[in-house]
């Protein structure tokens, strides 16, 4: 049916409103986002040397990353620290949300709140004070292990690292993870939970037979954020380095690596080369998982 003059000029007229919502963040994520990447991959793709100067070398810095000790250590950690880490944040939050989500007092808000509030503190602020916390001479820890005449272990030396960086990066993510389950659980029909009752299920039966399964997507999705985000590991560690003893060091994880190779080192271009080295690392992490978990009917289709 054709339409009148009228209701093409409302149609050009919502159109063009809905282009004027979007500008602002269209512009900010072009300018922020999308012109950096394409800065930083066109650095790639030269070398540069006292000797030679800039060249063009689209393949040179990529080689050398993809057999750069220092990358393919720092890509090892965080790779281990995600197999160890995710399913201990996922169990937690798991654990959690499914305790709140049985129980209707008032108290259940103010916990929800309390879990969730680490996340809004910024990582910078959370790592100064676990930094704090941790520390053996005028920390909490070191003190309460004086009282006893024993010295306190330090959690961010070489030796101890791994559980004082997994401990840290739980407490600032678990909450936001209990979230996103919590929500999910809200969204099943509660006559189910009806039914299951009268087939003489209990609650423990209820929470792993029924909530668990109908909350997987939402499990899934919370498992890729948490990959993705674990292996671009780099504000901790960045933040806690200078008091750790020499446990974190300058390739500790890729991302800590290409900083300090761009600032410390002004290699630029190889730096920008590591990032994008990453960046397949995430990519193909990411899709393996996906493929591994990939299910009819869901987001991951």
């Amino acid at each position: 049916m054709p339409t009148s003059p009228a209701q093409r000029a409302a149609n050009r007229r919502r159109t063009l409103t809905g282009w004027m919502f979007i500008l602002p963040f269209t512009l900010v994520f072009l300018v922020f986002l999308v012109a950096p990447l394409l800065y930083a991959f066109y650095n790639s793709l030269f070398t540069k040397g006292l000797a030679t100067g800039t060249v063009f070398a689209p393949l040179d810095n990529y080689i050398k990353a993809f057999t750069d000790p220092s990358f393919l250590g720092g890509v090892a950690f965080v790779v281990g620290f995600s197999l160890v880490l995710i399913p201990v944040q996922m169990i937690i939050s798991l654990a959690i949300a499914l305790v709140l989500d049985a129980v209707t007092t008032r108290f259940a808000r103010f916990a929800r709140l309390m879990i969730f509030l680490p996340y809004a503190i910024p990582a910078v602020i959370g790592a100064i004070m676990w930094g704090f916390l941790y520390s053996p001479t005028f920390g909490p820890l070191g003190q309460l292990f004086g009282l006893v005449g024993l010295k306190a272990p330090f959690l961010l030396d070489a030796s101890h690292v791994f559980g004082g960086l997994m401990n840290i990066v739980t407490w600032q993510w678990a909450g936001y993870y209990m979230i996103i389950i919590y929500a999910a659980l809200q969204g099943i029909d509660p006559t189910l939970y009806e039914a299951a009752r009268i087939d003489g299920a209990n609650a423990r039966q209820i929470a792993l037979r029924i909530k668990l399964p109908l909350v997987t997507n939402a499990l899934l999705l919370i498992l890729v954020f948490a990959l993705i985000g674990t292996l671009q590991f780099f504000t901790e560690p960045s933040v806690l380095r200078t008091i750790s003893n020499g446990g974190i060091t300058q390739d500790f994880t890729p991302n800590l690596y290409a900083y300090f190779t761009a600032f410390s080192y002004a290699q630029f271009n190889y730096a920008s080369a590591l990032s994008f080295a990453l960046g397949v690392v995430v990519f193909v992490c990411v899709y393996i998982f996906l493929f591994l978990t990939r299910k009819r009917g869901s987001f991951l289709s």
